[in-house]
């Protein structure tokens, strides 16, 4: 399925009163699971150890 597909059956799920505001919320949505996709595909990742690291400083500061 393109990613044209996949948005315009995302926006035929939506009600038909949806608001510009809606629709544009579920294309937001829809890109950044494809660009979370894309970046685990690179492997430009974050480990799991780094990232409860991270955390962890910033709960202490």
């Amino acid at each position: 399925m393109s990613q044209k597909e996949l948005v315009l059956d995302a926006i035929q799920e939506l009600p038909d009163d949806a608001s510009i505001d809606q629709i544009a919320d579920r294309v937001e949505f829809l890109a950044a699971i494809q660009k979370g996709i894309d970046d685990i595909d690179c492997g430009d990742t974050v480990p799991h150890e780094e990232i409860k690291k991270q955390l962890a400083a910033w709960l202490t500061e």
